[in-house]
Formats: structure tokens, sequence, C-alpha cells
């Protein structure tokens, strides 16, 4: 199926070092016509694959994104929240600064009316700073209206010690 392309057909032909005797046996001539047009194919090969990587992150950058920060003291969590239209994730960084002291993130997605559609929770860290990823769902046409994200103690249930409000951009 390959080998009836042009490109491909033009590679099949070209000899290999110390295999042209070989390829002369099976009949197939080495010509500088399938030599350019193996080239050429080399070249429009690579282009379609340089010209279509752009794509791809421009896709993913068409996605609006909002920032927080929720600092109580020496501890944080700060980073991105990247809204999409029935979900919603956080990506960020953690701290605490003791290691009996730990934190976590809760993430809640919200609709219009503050009616709470679901919630997640980072792993905890204590004593250092981790980086996290929370994706929520928020499954309601448009997606979720307002993220409302908690500095907390990790613990089950948490004791949320700051909580903020995001609303879609």
């Amino acid at each position: 199926m390959f080998r009836s392309h042009p490109c491909f057909a033009a590679l099949w032909t070209q000899p290999i070092r110390g295999l042209e005797s070989r390829a002369r046996s099976i009949g197939q001539p080495s010509t500088p016509r399938t030599r350019l047009t193996a080239a050429l194919c080399g070249v429009a090969l690579a282009a379609g694959t340089l010209l279509s990587a752009p794509a791809a992150t421009a896709q993913a950058s068409a996605y609006p994104t909002s920032t927080f920060d929720v600092t109580v003291g020496n501890t944080y969590t700060r980073g991105t929240i990247t809204w999409y239209n029935r979900s919603v994730t956080v990506t960020g960084e953690q701290k605490s600064v003791d290691g009996f002291s730990c934190r976590g993130t809760s993430v809640f997605t919200l609709d219009s009316a503050d009616v709470e559609l679901s919630r997640e929770f980072s792993a905890n860290v204590c004593g250092m700073s981790s980086n996290f990823t929370v994706p929520v769902d928020a499954n309601v046409p448009g997606g979720a209206a307002v993220v409302r994200i908690c500095l907390d103690d990790g613990g089950s249930p948490a004791t949320y010690f700051l909580c903020k409000r995001y609303g879609h951009p």
C-alpha cells in the first residue's frame, strides 16, 4: 500500500550502502530521479510535521485561565485555574512550613446561583512545598461560574483556614 505512493516508492528504490548490488538484482535501479523524489518527499513530510505542531498548542491556549492565591501566614496555595466547558482544572503549588501542621487545597465548582456542583481535594503537604493538579467537574451548560479555593488543614473533614472565590473570566 505505502510502496505505491510516490514518496514511499522512491524510498524503497534507494540503495543502501553496500546493498547497491542487491537493489539492482531485484530490479530496483537507483536513478537521480528517484533520489530527488525521495529528498523532496522527506522535505514535504518534515514541513508537514512542523506546520501541524502549532495547531495543538493553539487549541490548548483557547481555554480561559485565572490565577489564584490563598495565603495564610507563611503557608499558601497558588496557581492557575483553567476553565473548560464542563469542568475546571486547578494547578499550582501549596506550602506547609511545619512538618506537624499539614496543608491541603480544596476546590469547589459553583453554578451561577452559587449552588455547589462538585468538590475535589489535593494531596496533603507537610513541612514542604508541593505541586498539584486537581480536575473538578462542573457538569452544567457553560461549566462553572465560580470556583472556590480553600487552604485547609488536610484533615477529613477538612478545617478551612481561608477560602477565596474566583469568577469565570
